[in-house]
């Protein structure tokens, strides 16, 4: 008969499982709070969240406050294609603007979905930092 060692476990990650599916529901707020408001309340969600658990976890308020700044930038880059289209002469550059701030919100919310179901804190590109 021969030893088998027992199994590796995985490596801890600093966030407990509860933390981890609210994080998850943080970046998803975002997403669909501004899929559903055409990009205008993507950060009420994560804003919430924030105000919620700021002082019960640092992960949560790293993810929270991350989500929420990046839908800000997000929130002001949809303001600034608004004011294009409302200039007329603008409008195609207000669709670029437009189009890729949809990819962007899509895919860097996914990308920080798949990050907090990990346990680790997503640093958004393009972020305002309001809150900390």
């Amino acid at each position: 008969m021969s030893y088998v060692p027992p199994a590796a476990s995985p490596p801890p990650t600093g966030a407990q499982g509860d933390e981890r599916t609210l994080a998850i529901l943080t970046h998803l707020s975002g997403l669909i709070g501004a899929l559903v408001s055409a990009g205008w309340l993507g950060f009420v969600g994560p804003l919430v969240v924030w105000l919620v658990y700021r002082d019960r976890s640092p992960f949560l308020r790293a993810s929270a406050a991350g989500s929420f700044n990046f839908n800000l930038s997000m929130w002001l880059l949809n303001a600034l294609a608004f004011v294009c289209f409302a200039t007329i002469l603008l409008i195609p550059v207000a669709i670029v603007l437009w189009v890729v701030a949809f990819v962007m919100l899509v895919v860097l919310h996914v990308l920080a979905v798949l990050r907090a179901n990990r346990g680790e804190v997503y640093p958004y590109p393009l972020q305002v930092p309001v809150l900390r």
